[in-house]
């Protein structure tokens, strides 16, 4: 596969939002986030059109462009149906189409082997080895799975407020709240507005309550335990670099410190060298490397 020497798009579409960077002169743009129930497709190219206009490139010539995509199709068929339409509209030579945790792998550890957990809204794990065989862990989404996510955390202090307020759980200061989470049921964003609790729940742990304490202890180790599943994933005996990226790390050493201390010998946590947009880039003007099996190619007028 060849390296682009011409202009390329990079672009990160997370639940809270997709980012589009033009390369090499930087330019950027912004879009919104990939939400549970959305048209799918459709969804997508208009999130990915008003970030490409606001950074002034629709109809420019674009010799690359890389998407990691939370609303990466599950059918085959839709990835490619969703490629052509955005070669089409980026107007694009060559599109590099993946989910999004293998952009942020790609930008927090770019030897491309080890363990990158992301957790934002969501939560998913991806280990590389050395040959470039991949194991994902979680991501199974909010109703299932996603343990240690912005929804997870969120949810949970929403829950122990509500026990509370009952009489059926233990004191929290969370009950005191002026808020009433019934009212979040008809809401078409209703994952993210629970999401949004996380920092909430973050900071009366760190006030002490003892409720939100062990929901951010609990989230660690959940965490913990889906990093320890990829570690386990890759053969050896050797240290895994694992880092971690997404926003409910930006809690710092509040969670760091539980999540390390609950982490097996193998594992060498180290801070991302980058996030998943640069992931992203690194995929646009590169060789893909260890992610030739986790990227889509498609060439507009030769197929996928």
């Amino acid at each position: 596969m060849s390296i682009p020497t011409g202009l390329a798009i990079a672009v990160d579409g997370g639940q809270s939002g997709l980012r589009l960077r033009v390369l090499p002169d930087g330019r950027g743009g912004s879009g919104p986030g990939y939400t549970h129930g959305d048209k799918g497709i459709a969804a997508t190219l208009a999130a990915v059109r008003r970030a490409a206009g606001e950074a002034g490139v629709l109809g420019e010539p674009v010799e690359v462009a890389c998407l990691g995509l939370t609303g990466y199709p599950n059918d085959p068929s839709d990835v490619r149906m969703l490629a052509a339409d955005l070669a089409e509209l980026l107007n694009a030579s060559e599109i590099r189409l993946c989910v999004d945790m293998v952009t942020a792998h790609a930008g927090a550890l770019p030897d491309g082997y080890g363990v990158v957990i992301a957790a934002g809204t969501g939560s998913v794990c991806l280990a590389v080895d050395h040959g470039g065989t991949s194991h994902r862990v979680d991501g199974h989404g909010y109703l299932f799975g996603d343990v240690g996510s912005a929804f997870w955390i969120g949810r949970a202090g929403i829950s122990a407020l509500l026990r509370a307020r009952d009489g059926r759980g233990p004191d929290t200061a969370l009950a005191g709240l002026d808020f009433d989470p019934i009212s979040l049921y008809p809401s078409p964003t209703v994952v993210d507005d629970v999401a949004r609790f996380t920092p909430v729940v973050l900071r009366f742990a760190a006030e002490g309550d003892f409720v939100a304490q062990g929901i951010v202890l609990d989230a660690a180790t959940g965490l913990a335990d889906t990093i320890a599943a990829g570690i386990n994933s890759l053969p050896g005996v050797d240290l895994v670099p694992v880092a971690c990226v997404g926003g409910v790390f930006q809690a710092g050493e509040q969670l760091l410190a539980p999540l390390r201390d609950r982490l097996p010998a193998r594992a060498d946590l180290r801070p991302a060298a980058g996030t998943p947009l640069d992931g992203a880039a690194r995929l646009a003007t590169g060789p893909l490397g260890p992610y030739e099996r986790l990227v889509t190619v498609y060439r507009s007028g030769a197929g996928e």
